[in-house]
């Protein structure tokens, strides 16, 4: 296959995966969007499980339950109804079926300490973050309103140790457009910590600051969402990154008075455990949340 086609294909692939996530407390239309893409649904659908290893129905649903999961947990006033409507799902019952064949246990199971039991089994999967003895009760966020920013991205399967060479590969992209002013960002479109690590979507990307020119049509873009978000800063080593989003999602957003939403948390680095010779880091994580 030629370079230039599949090429193609990775941004088309991607370009339905982020409208998946960006609409997923919505009825999803594959017409719709097989005509915003100008390709065949029978096209689309077969360039998704090419790049992803699995059709458009089951990462709607996959990414569908990961979101109510967490929801569950951080939204105390909603209601199980409530959350199944917020992540697209128009009956409650259907809801109740698919939640406990993914979870092995019902939303209310989940709610009353189940997730704990889940996420340790999630987090038993990385050695590195088993071995983290990391801890996050003196961490305070800041409130900080973000504005939308437009970034250059590659997506990564998985959450691995494989995700260096993807950051490795925009590197190059950087240096080779001769980039100097721009951030390094990553966002979580999966919670790691009750997403299998090799399910998880993770995005690297460079928001190249305002005024800079990129000549090269390389790499796809998207804008990651503005909003209102709880900033943490945090400085610890590779391993401890699942511990940290286990803790804010498991101790801190529940006993805060906070309701995260559906847009993804992202990570600006100020130093790259990917990049970096001694695997720290020196970040900034945004949730986002509503009150």
């Amino acid at each position: 296959m030629k370079k230039e086609t599949l090429q193609k294909r990775v941004q088309i692939a991607n370009a339905i995966m982020y409208y998946i996530y960006t609409h997923i407390d919505t009825n999803i239309a594959m017409d719709e969007l097989s005509e915003d893409l100008k390709i065949s649904k029978f096209y689309m659908h077969r360039i998704f499980k090419d790049v992803f290893g699995k059709n458009i129905y089951e990462s709607i649903k996959s990414i569908r339950l990961q979101k109510a999961s967490n929801l569950l947990l951080t939204n105390k006033y909603s209601t199980i109804s409530d959350v199944a409507n917020i992540c697209g799902y128009s009956s409650q019952t259907s809801f109740l079926r698919v939640f406990k064949e993914r979870f092995s246990m019902t939303p209310k199971e989940w709610k009353s300490g189940g997730y704990k039991k889940f996420s340790q089994r999630i987090i038993e999967q990385s050695p590195k973050a088993k071995k983290s003895t990391a801890k996050f009760d003196h961490l305070e966020p800041t409130i900080v309103k973000m504005p939308q920013m437009e970034s250059y991205y590659i997506r990564h399967s998985g959450y691995n140790a494989l995700i260096k060479s993807t950051w490795q590969k925009l590197q190059t992209w950087v240096f080779s457009n001769n980039i100097t002013e721009y951030k390094q960002i990553a966002l979580f479109h999966d919670n790691p910590t009750i997403t299998p690590l090799n399910e998880c979507q993770y995005v690297a990307c460079i928001v190249v600051d305002k005024g800079v020119k990129v000549k090269s049509d390389r790499l796809p873009k998207f804008n990651i969402a503005e909003g209102i978000y709880a900033k943490f800063d945090l400085i610890a080593e590779q391993g401890d990154m699942l511990k940290f989003i286990q803790w804010l999602y498991h101790e801190w957003l529940p006993k805060s008075e906070y309701e995260t939403t559906t847009k993804p948390p992202y990570v600006i680095y100020k130093k790259n455990n990917y990049l970096s010779e001694d695997s720290r880091f020196d970040i900034s994580f945004y949730l986002s949340i509503k009150f």
